[in-house]
C-alpha cells in the first residue's frame, strides 16, 4: 500500500474516533443541561452526575487516542 493511501486511511481512521469524542463530550454536556431544564432531580442524581463524568473522561480518552493514531501517519 502506498504511503498515500495508508496515511489518507489513517486519517478517515482518526476523524473518526475524533467524531466519536465529540459525541460523548455532547451527552456529557447536553444530558445535564437538559435534567435541569426539565428539574430530573431525584434520589439517583449522584449516579447521573458519575454518568455524565464518565462520558466527560470517555471522550478525552478517545481524542487523546485519536491524536497517537496520527502520529503513525507515513512520509
Amino acid at each position: 500500500m502506498s504511503p498515500l493511501v495508508f496515511n489518507e486511511q489513517t486519517k478517515l481512521f482518526a476523524n473518526a474516533l475524533d467524531r466519536l469524542s465529540t459525541a460523548c463530550f455532547s451527552v456529557g454536556v447536553l444530558a445535564p443541561v437538559a435534567g435541569a431544564y426539565l428539574n430530573l432531580t431525584g434520589s439517583d442524581s449522584a449516579g447521573f452526575g458519575w454518568c455524565c463524568v464518565a462520558y466527560l473522561v470517555a471522550g478525552a480518552v478517545i481524542h487523546r487516542l485519536a491524536m497517537r493514531v496520527l502520529r503513525g501517519l507515513r512520509e
